[in-house]
């Protein structure tokens, strides 16, 4: 999507390498990803409705991820071209981006507060043998400081790199994402798992013009204990 969207805005060009290795990417992601999902029984064996319901509600959400994916290359553009006219200033970008926001939260405030509630009820986690505090709060505690950490390095990642490589640099911590979830839940490595990280590794050293250096190195590797038996 950010491919398609530099070209048609930016109007930029890459070589025919970099389509090549955004397509290995594209699709070594799409595989790992189909391979991961796990179809699940029903304990009961009850009958499955086929009114297309299901398949309607999956149109939809394909839709809207697609939009997403859409808006976020578009947006990631925007930023780029933000960044040549007026400076590069990320943590600036980082506060507006989530400051503006929050007034939008308020429309889920019920939610919200019963959240609080379920969160303060859960069991309580020591720290550090001093003073405990529910378990809840010390994950979303915990999960707000890393992703503190993941946004804010994206954020100045932005400021030195392209949208496109940016991007590319996001879908591959999510593919490591998916790979790490595999292992953790015990899940079974298919071979369309190990078909889809070889495509991802190879599209990733094409893209970033690693293959000829190594088949280089390799190469060098291999002809220096010849020339030394000679």
């Amino acid at each position: 999507a950010n491919m398609i969207l530099g070209i048609l805005i930016l109007g930029k060009r890459y070589p025919p390498s970099k389509y090549i290795a955004v397509l290995m990417i594209t699709i070594g992601i799409a595989m790992a990803t189909i391979a991961s999902v796990q179809v699940k029984e029903d304990v009961s064996n009850a009958p499955v409705r086929r009114d297309g319901t299901s398949t309607f509600t999956l149109a939809i959400g394909i839709t809207m991820l697609l939009l997403a994916l859409f808006l976020s290359a578009r947006m990631g553009i925007f930023q780029e071209v933000l960044y040549a006219e007026n400076g590069k200033h990320p943590r600036e970008a980082l506060f507006y981006t989530h400051a503006l926001p929050l007034p939008g939260f308020l429309m889920l405030a019920p939610d919200i507060f019963k959240r609080v509630v379920a969160f303060s009820a859960s069991e309580p986690l020591l720290i550090g043998g001093v003073f405990s505090i529910p378990c809840m709060w010390a994950y979303m505690i915990g999960n707000c400081l890393t992703q503190y950490i993941c946004i804010r390095a994206v954020y100045v990642l932005t400021t030195e790199c392209s949208s496109l490589a940016v991007t590319l640099i996001i879908t591959l911590r999510k593919f490591l994402s998916i790979i790490f979830s595999v292992f953790y839940f015990q899940n079974p490595f298919t071979m369309y798992h190990w078909s889809g990280t070889a495509l991802v590794f190879l599209g990733t050293l094409l893209f970033c013009e690693l293959i000829q250096p190594l088949l280089w190195f390799v190469a060098g590797k291999i002809i220096k204990p010849k020339q030394k038996e000679v």
